[in-house]
């Protein structure tokens, strides 16, 4: 592991990414790594079947249509 650090952050940034990690119950570190594994995953994302999608659904235990369209913006809003 290795540590990053970045000179003349504007402050308007700076302010900007605690918002974002306090909107998220993060710290601004913890914030900064979901912004570095988005955009720079150290694993590439795993492409689901088909079955394996439907499989993971089911097992959310969802009892409503509209549950699971409030956890997909949840997640897509991560």
């Amino acid at each position: 592991m290795g540590d990053l650090s970045i000179k003349d952050v504007p402050e308007a940034q700076i302010i900007a990414l605690r918002e974002r990690a306090k909107r998220n119950h993060r710290s601004l570190q913890g914030e900064l790594r979901a912004i570095l594994d988005e955009v720079a995953p150290t694993v590439p994302k795993q492409k689901l079947t088909i079955e394996e999608l439907s499989a993971y659904v089911r097992s959310l235990g969802l009892t409503r249509a509209d549950e699971a369209t409030k956890w997909i913006r949840e997640d897509r809003d991560r």
